[in-house]
C-alpha cells in the first residue's frame, strides 16, 4: 500500500509541475509578444517623429537621450539609451515583426541587431530560432564566427559538418530561465533588485549606439 502511495505521490507532483512549468512558458510567450510589439511601436513613433519633422542625427540623439531621462522618470525601467535606439533600429530594420515576438526575446534581438550585415543577421536569426538558442549560445555562435565559417567551407559536406560542430555545447532555454529575464521585469513595472543579465551586452549596445551615429 505504501509503494503504491509512493508512486501515485511521484505522478501527482510530476503532472503538477508539468502544468506549472507549461503555464510559466505560455505566460512568457504572451507577455514576450506584447513586449516586442510594444518596443516596435516605440521605434516607428520615434522614427515618424523625425521624418515628420526633419530631425537630423544629432537632433534625434539628444531627443532620445531626454527622452530616456523622462520615460525613466514617469514610468520607470526598460527606457535606457541603448534601448530606445534599439526599439527605434527594429522598426527600421524589421517592417514586421511578427517572425520574430513567437520565437525570440528582446535580448535576442538587441543582439541581432548589433549585426549591420542582413544576411549574416537573417542566418543568425533563422539558427537561433530553428535550433532553440539561449542568448549565451547565441553569442557564442557570433563570436565564433559560425556564418563566416559556413561561407568559407567548401562543398555540402563540409557545410554539414560546421553545423554539427557548432551544435556542441548548445544550451536551451527553459521557462525558469525566460521568466526571469530582466527585460521582462522592466516591462512590467516589477522590482527587480537582482544585478542586471548581460551586462557585457548592454557595453556592447553602447559601444555600437555610439560609433552608428
Amino acid at each position: 500500500m505504501k509503494e503504491s502511495q509512493n508512486l501515485i505521490d511521484s505522478s501527482l507532483l510530476e503532472s503538477i509541475k508539468n502544468i506549472v512549468l507549461s503555464a510559466r512558458k505560455n505566460i512568457y510567450q504572451k507577455v514576450n509578444q506584447e513586449l516586442i510589439l510594444t518596443y516596435w511601436q516605440i521605434g516607428k513613433e520615434i522614427v515618424e517623429t523625425e521624418e515628420k519633422n526633419n530631425i537630423d542625427n544629432k537632433t534625434s540623439r539628444q531627443i532620445i537621450l531626454n527622452l530616456s531621462k523622462q520615460l525613466a522618470n514617469e514610468i520607470g525601467k526598460g527606457f535606457s539609451r541603448s534601448n530606445l535606439f534599439n526599439m527605434r533600429k527594429l522598426f527600421l530594420e524589421y517592417k514586421s515583426v511578427q517572425s520574430l515576438t513567437g520565437h525570440l526575446s528582446w535580448t535576442h534581438i538587441c543582439e541581432l541587431l548589433i549585426l549591420e550585415n542582413k544576411e549574416k543577421r537573417s542566418f543568425y536569426e533563422n539558427e537561433a530560432i530553428n535550433s532553440s538558442w539561449s542568448i549565451r549560445e547565441l553569442k557564442r555562435q557570433i563570436d565564433s564566427s559560425l556564418y563566416e565559417r559556413l561561407l568559407l567551407s567548401q562543398g555540402k559536406a563540409n557545410k554539414e559538418k560546421v553545423l554539427e560542430l557548432a551544435k556542441k555545447g548548445q544550451e536551451l532555454v527553459n521557462a525558469y530561465d525566460i521568466l526571469k529575464n530582466p527585460y521582462v521585469f522592466e516591462f512590467l513595472g516589477i522590482p527587480e533588485n537582482k544585478p542586471l543579465l548581460e551586462k557585457d551586452l548592454e557595453l556592447k549596445l553602447i559601444k555600437h549606439i555610439e560609433s552608428f551615429y
